[in-house]
């Protein structure tokens, strides 16, 4: 059977889960750091709760059983009745895959396959009191129609003046009109058929008022405007419940427990409480990604507007008009910068998937491994935090598995048994920089010399002449690993390669810095967004060139009486330092006239990765803020080139990228 993905209310209910799934799979793993931690019980509960509702709204009966299960769990482990051990855990974050698992399901429209019944065996043996078995019905939490009888008991109860009633009203006694959120979530919990949660006894401090239960005889249930009307009699909103039937002839008696009422009546600004919410609520909308990028197209090609009038005033001296495009200009970078803003959203995301990955590998490798997340409220374009997932994911991976020693290891060179990794991020102008740093072994540069010779990468001269900086470095060489063994984390020398390549992709670079006994550091920097790109504007061969700016180090002018040719490669020396030479319009250009030999070129330099090389190109622009368009059929998934865009004076310029243009035309000389 398919599910209507276009529903209104699945959508509704799949960005509501999809937000709290995320959500549990960072609280699960805090709290088993936090096994005692009360609030964190409550949210995991609420969650699985949550889900439940919806689910079962929308008849996923598969989802609505397994969630039901592990709030069953949880029940009991707020109520004190188990407590929270690693095998547990285990358990309950299997069944937390196995709600993603449903849930990809749904968003794919199709219903989600029932959990294993074994799963929910174990998952019931775990929702009875520690050193009960399931088996024993009086020791099992009450299902729904329990809970539902125990309640219209306790209604019942303080309809007629029990004992519970007497106790009147906390809140009469303390002057407020509100009930503590504990035993809100307890009453919640009651009526949703959640668990037993423990009934305040009489005359206990801070028992919550019972409204009277209006008359309903036969049935076992309550109405839904039943229920409105007690929420609003706990919340304090000043409305009564349902007026009782003829047949309850006692109302002076039970006025003491719903004291509430004339507290509301004395204090009608409450009722004004709970309108901040519902303002900031009405205040925010979902919006389509698709719309956004419709609006930062169009934005783009306002920006190629404003650059074509900035290029086009240099050559009418109005005074007006220069003003004019002056205010266009102001204008045009505002409402860039506020789209942008729209499409931002905080590391956070990606961050949240790492504690879980760092839990479970730990324990697969049986290391001690603590994970600190830093900058993670730091914001950037959506589709960077997307693309960011996979090589974030394989580098903190890496770090576990490479770089934490184990823990008899750790504790005989001094170090605490638990290694750390840090997760880090922070924004550095129109930048991202995101570190992975751990206190492990750090890496050795002559194991490393070794391996390259092994691998027949280069020849020990070769390798000898490295420093420190450019061994590292050889990690992101394909099916370089230093590993022994081949396990199923890491070994095979696949990975790192992958990693560098997408950033490069992303216009970004990588760094690596380790040091012996002490641990590595591992830093990418990555642009803001992707949709518009400072860059270098260059012509070679009178046709226009685009450099990203951020991979531009410095710039000079060539004296060829400098340069030299070592090991077959044309250099030029630096500040004492040979720098490859490579002339762009031999790669860019087919027209391969002579050049005039008096002709000033210059040399850009550019970081690719750790490295520096120069390019040498005919005539420098200027800076120029692009943007990014897609190549056509005929250009797309060519070597060296990451898209086009529009220049000022209306020429078409490709933008150049830098390490695959390199990986491309170096390999071939």
């Amino acid at each position: 059977m398919s599910l209507d993905t276009d529903d209104e209310i699945l959508q509704d209910f799949l960005v509501e889960a999809g937000e709290i799934l995320e959500r549990l799979n960072e609280e699960l793993v805090e709290l088993e750091q936090s096994p005692d931690d009360t609030d964190l019980l409550n949210a995991v509960f609420r969650g699985f709760h949550t889900i439940k509702g919806g689910a079962s709204f929308l008849s996923l009966d598969g989802l609505v059983q397994v969630c039901h299960r592990a709030e069953d769990v949880f029940n009991v482990l707020r109520n004190g009745e188990r407590a929270v051990d690693t095998d547990l855990m285990d358990t309950v974050l299997q069944v937390l895959d196995v709600v993603n698992s449903m849930f990809a399901e749904v968003q794919g429209g199709e219903m989600p396959t029932p959990a294993a019944p074994e799963l929910l065996a174990m998952l019931e043996s775990l929702a009875v009191p520690a050193g009960t078995e399931p088996a024993v019905t009086g020791t099992q939490v009450p299902g729904g129609d329990d809970v539902d009888a125990e309640f219209e008991a306790m209604l019942d109860q303080a309809a007629q003046g029990g004992p519970d009633a007497g106790n009147g009203s906390v809140a009469t006694a303390s002057g407020s009109d509100d009930i503590t959120e504990e035993e809100f979530d307890a009453l919640l919990d009651q009526l949703h058929g959640s668990g037993k949660a423990p009934v305040p006894a009489a005359g206990a401090e801070g028992s919550p008022a019972v409204p009277p239960k209006p008359a309903s005889p036969g049935s076992d249930e309550i109405s839904e405007e039943e229920f409105d009307a007690l929420l609003d009699e706990l919340q304090g909103s000043g409305k009564s419940p349902m007026p009782n039937t003829p047949g309850s002839n006692e109302p002076e008696q039970v006025k003491p427990a719903a004291t509430v009422k004339p507290a509301a009546a004395a204090k009608p600004e409450k009722k004004k409480t709970p309108a901040p919410v519902a303002n900031k609520a009405e205040a925010t909308v979902r919006v389509d990604t698709g719309r956004l990028d419709e609006i930062m197209n169009m934005v783009g090609e306002l920006v190629l507007v404003r650059n074509r009038l900035t290029n086009l005033k240099e050559s009418v001296a109005n005074e007006a008009m220069s003003k004019a495009i002056a205010n266009l200009d102001v204008v045009t970078a505002n409402l860039q910068n506020s789209v942008m803003k729209t499409r931002m959203q905080p590391i956070k995301k990606v961050f949240g998937r790492f504690p879980r990955v760092v839990r479970d590998l730990a324990r697969s490798l049986n290391k001690e491994i603590n994970l600190e997340l830093q900058g993670e409220e730091t914001d950037l374009d959506k589709n960077l935090v997307e693309a960011l997932a996979d090589p974030l994911v394989h580098l903190v991976r890496n770090a576990v598995d490479h770089g934490i020693e184990m823990p008899d290891e750790r504790e005989a060179r001094g170090k605490p048994r638990t290694g750390t990794v840090i997760l880090a991020a922070e924004q550095e102008g129109d930048h991202i920089l995101l570190s992975i740093e751990d206190d492990g072994a750090g890496m050795d540069p002559e194991v490393l010399r070794k391996k390259a010779v092994e691998k027949g990468m280069m020849d020990a001269e070769a390798a000898a002449r490295l420093d420190d900086k450019d061994c590292y470095n050889l990690i992101f060489a394909a099916g370089f690993s230093t590993k022994e063994q081949i396990s199923d984390v890491s070994g095979r020398g696949v990975g790192m390669d992958v990693v560098k390549t997408r950033i490069g992709q992303l216009n970004g670079s990588v760094e690596i810095d380790s040091e012996l006994g002490k641990g590595s550091r591992l830093m990418i920097r990555v642009p803001l967004t992707l949709a518009i790109m400072p860059t270098l504007m260059v012509n070679i061969g009178n046709q226009p060139f685009a450099l990203p700016l951020g991979s531009v180090s410095e710039i000079f002018d060539l004296d060829e009486k400098r340069t030299s040719i070592v090991d077959g490669q044309l250099v030029v020396m630096v500040r004492e330092r040979a720098l490859p030479l490579f002339y762009l319009r031999e790669w860019l250009v087919s027209d391969s006239l002579q050049q005039e030999v008096d002709v000033v070129r210059h040399v850009v330099v550019v970081h690719v990765g750790s490295q520096k090389v120069g390019f040498v190109v005919e005539q420098l622009v200027g800076q120029e803020e692009v943007v990014i368009k897609p190549l056509g059929a005929f250009l797309q998934g060519m070597a060296g080139f990451a898209g086009a865009t529009i220049t000022g004076d209306g020429r078409i310029a490709l933008i150049l990228d830098v390490p695959s243009l390199m990986k491309a035309n170096v390999q071939c000389m």
